[in-house]
C-alpha cells in the first residue's frame, strides 16, 4: 500500500488476523468460545493452522511450549471467564519460564462493562501480576498498534506472556487501518569495554566456572557458547531445566544446577574464584534457596549477563553486570581471548569427571520396574529427540541421567508445573512431525491435563507418552513422609488403566509391570505410528533414584524427639 493509497474498511476481527499473518504467526493454539466468534471466521480464510484442544491450560501450555522451541510468541485463543483462567496456568509458565507468548482473551462487549456481565473479568486486574503486560483493545482501530507492541513486549528484554483482551463489539466494529510492519525484536549488545573486562576477568582467574540459563538462545548461539568453552578449557554447567543449552556429551559440560543436584557441583561453584552466569537468573531452583553465593554481594567475583537490565544486580550485585541478549553475547565471545596458558584444566577435567560419575548409570530402585531402563531407552533415541515433562519426582530421573545433547530438545516448565509433559509434547509434535517428541509424565501429572491426547490423536502427533504410575502425588507424599512420617493423607491415587485410555482416543496402549516388558512396550510404542501412552507402573518405594519412601519414613522417625 503507498502513502496515497487509503486502507480498506475491514473488521477488528480481519485487522487482528491481519496483524498475526504480518508477524509470522502460522499456527495458534485454543478452545472456540463464542466470545471471539469472529476471530474464528476471519482465521478460517487464512492457512494459519488453528490447533482446536480440550482445555484452556492445555492450549495455553502449548502455546508456551512452541514459544520456547522457535522463540517467536506462542499464540492461544481462549474464551472468557473460566476459559481464561483455565489458562492462567500457561500464562504463569511463560512468566517464570521468561517464554514470549500472546494469549487472547475473548471479553464482554464495552456496553456491558461493570455490571458483572457473563463471565466478565477485569483482565488487568487478573493477569496484570502474572504476565509481562496485560491490556484491553477499546478500539478496532488500534489493534494494529497494540498487537504490534505486544509482540514487542514478548519479545525483548526477558521475554515473557502478553494477555490481550478482546470485547466482542471490537472484533465485529468496522475501521480503515493500515497494517503495522512486522515485529522483530531489538538485539541488545554488549559493549567493547565490557568484553574486554571480561577477559581480564578470566586471566586472573584460577577456578571459573560458566552458568547458562534463561532464554534469547538458538542453535547458532549455543554453538558459539559451546566454542568459547572449547578455546577456555572452561567447566560449563546449566540452570534448572535448561540442559539444551550445552551438549551433555562435550568434555566441558559440569552437569545442571536443577533439584538432585550433584553435590560436588555444588561445592564447585562454591569454591569457584570467578562465577559468569549467561541469560539466567539464578533463581530459587539453581541457586539451591538462595544458599549458593552471599546476596547481596556473592563473595566471589560474579559476571552477570542478561537482556533485561532490571535483572542486573536485582538480587545478586555483580562484578561485571552486561546487559547483552544471550545471541549477541555469545556472538562477542568469539572476541575474547584466552591467556597464554590456561591454569585451569586439572579444575575443568574435575568437573567433567564429576558429571560422568553423577550420572552414568541410575541405581537399581524398589520394585520389578527398573528406571534405569527408561533412562538407556532415551539415551538411544535420536539427538534431535524432544524430551517433555511436567512435574513430580519421576523428572529426577531424567534431569539427572539423561543426556540432552541438541538445543532445542527440552521441554520442561521451570516453574514447576504439574501438566504440562504432555501438550507440551503435542505442540513440538505437530511443529515439526519427523522429530520424536517423548512425554515423561507422572500419573498425577498425566491428568491434569490427560484430555490433550484427544487433541494428538485428532491432529495425528505420533507422541509416545511414558506414565509413570506409583499410585500417589509422589512429590508431596515425599515431603508428606519427611515433615509427618507415617500419617499419610490426601497424597494417594487411584488411577484408571492408562493404556486403555490410549486406545479408548483411538492412540496405542501398552503396560508395563516388569523390567522385561518395559522395551518391547516401547518399541511398540514407537513403531504404532499414532500418539502412544506407555503405562509404567512403578513400585511407590521408588520415590527418588537414591532413596525410598520406607527408608525416607525411618529416617524422619529417627529423628523425631522421643514421646
Amino acid at each position: 500500500m503507498n502513502a496515497t493509497t487509503s486502507p480498506a474498511p475491514r473488521t477488528g476481527a480481519r485487522i487482528l488476523v491481519d496483524t498475526l499473518l504480518a508477524n509470522g504467526v502460522t499456527r495458534a493454539f485454543g478452545v472456540p468460545g463464542e466470545s471471539y466468534l469472529d476471530v474464528l471466521d476471519a482465521l478460517a480464510d487464512t492457512k494459519v493452522e488453528f490447533v482446536v484442544c480440550r482445555q484452556e491450560s492445555g492450549a495455553a501450555m502449548m502455546a508456551e511450549a512452541s514459544g520456547k522451541l522457535t522463540g517467536r510468541p506462542g499464540i492461544c485463543f481462549v474464551t472468557r471467564g473460566p476459559g481464561s483462567t483455565n489458562a492462567s496456568a500457561g500464562v504463569h509458565i511463560a512468566q517464570q519460564d521468561s517464554t514470549p507468548m500472546i494469549l487472547f482473551v475473548g471479553q464482554i462487549s464495552r456496553s456491558m462493562r461493570g455490571r458483572e456481565a457473563f463471565q466478565e473479568v477485569d483482565y488487568r486486574a487478573v493477569f496484570g501480576p502474572l504476565a509481562k503486560w496485560a491490556v484491553e483493545i477499546d478500539e478496532a482501530a488500534r489493534i494494529p498498534e497494540i498487537v504490534s507492541r505486544a509482540f514487542r513486549v514478548a519479545l525483548q528484554g526477558r521475554p515473557g506472556p502478553v494477555v490481550i483482551a478482546l470485547p466482542e463489539d471490537v472484533l465485529s466494529e468496522i475501521a480503515a487501518v493500515p497494517d503495522a510492519p512486522a515485529v522483530e525484536p531489538a538485539e541488545t549488545w554488549p559493549g567493547l569495554a565490557d568484553m574486554m573486562r571480561l577477559q581480564r576477568l578470566l586471566w586472573a582467574a584460577k577456578r571459573p566456572v560458566m552458568i547458562l540459563g534463561g532464554t534469547r538462545w538458538n542453535e547458532k548461539a549455543v554453538a558459539a557458547v559451546t566454542r568459547f568453552a572449547e578455546r577456555f578449557d572452561l567447566p560449563v554447567a546449566v540452570s534448572f531445566r535448561r540442559q539444551m543449552l550445552f551438549p551433555a556429551d562435550h568434555a566441558c559440560f559440569a552437569g545442571d544446577i536443577g533439584f538432585s543436584v550433584n553435590p560436588k557441583l555444588v561445592a564447585r561453584l562454591k569454591e569457584a574464584d570467578l562465577v559468569i552466569l549467561a541469560g539466567g537468573r539464578l533463581g530459587e531452583v539453581p541457586s539451591q534457596g538462595y544458599s549458593l553465593f552471599g546476596i547481596p554481594d556473592p563473595g566471589v567475583p560474579f559476571v552477570h549477563v542478561h537482556a533485561d537490565p532490571d535483572e542486573l544486580g536485582r538480587v545478586y550485585q555483580p562484578t561485571l553486570a552486561i546487559n547483552a541478549s544471550s545471541g549477541a553475547f555469545a556472538a562477542a565471545l568469539e572476541g575474547v581471548q584466552p591467556p597464554q596458558e590456561l591454569a585451569w584444566r586439572a579444575w575443568r577435567e574435575a568437573a567433567r569427571a564429576d558429571y560422568l560419575a553423577w550420572t552414568e548409570e541410575p541405581p537399581a530402585n524398589a520394585g520389578p520396574v527398573q528406571m534405569a531402563t527408561l533412562v538407556r531407552y532415551l539415551r538411544g533415541l535420536p539427538k534431535d529427540t524432544v524430551i517433555c515433562n511436567g512435574a513430580g519426582n519421576f523428572a529426577i530421573w531424567v534431569h539427572r541421567f539423561h543426556r540432552f545433547r541438541a538445543y532445542g530438545t527440552q521441554l520442561a516448565p521451570t516453574s514447576g508445573s504439574m501438566g504440562y509433559g504432555l501438550p507440551a509434547a503435542v505442540a513440538a509434535k505437530i511443529a515439526d512431525p519427523a522429530r520424536t517428541a517423548v512425554a515423561v509424565c507422572g500419573d498425577g501429572d498425566f491428568l491434569m491435563t490427560g484430555q490433550e491426547f484427544a487433541t494428538a490423536v485428532q491432529y495425528g502427533a505420533a507422541i509416545v507418552a511414558v506414565v509413570v504410575d506409583n499410585g500417589m502425588y509422589g512429590t508431596i507424599r515425599m515431603h508428606q513422609e519427611r515433615e509427618y512420617p507415617a500419617r499419610v493423607f490426601g497424597t494417594t491415587l487411584r488411577n484408571p488403566d492408562f493404556a486403555a485410555y490410549a486406545r479408548a482416543f483411538g492412540g496405542f496402549g501398552a503396560t508395563v509391570e516388569t523390567d522385561a516388558q518395559f522395551v518391547p512396550a516401547l518399541d511398540a510404542a514407537f513403531a504404532a505410528g499414532v500418539p502412544a501412552i506407555v503405562h509404567v507402573k512403578l513400585d511407590p518405594e521408588a520415590i527418588t533414584p537414591t532413596t525410598s519412601l520406607s527408608a525416607l519414613r525411618e529416617k524422619a522417625l529417627a529423628a523425631r524427639p522421643a514421646g
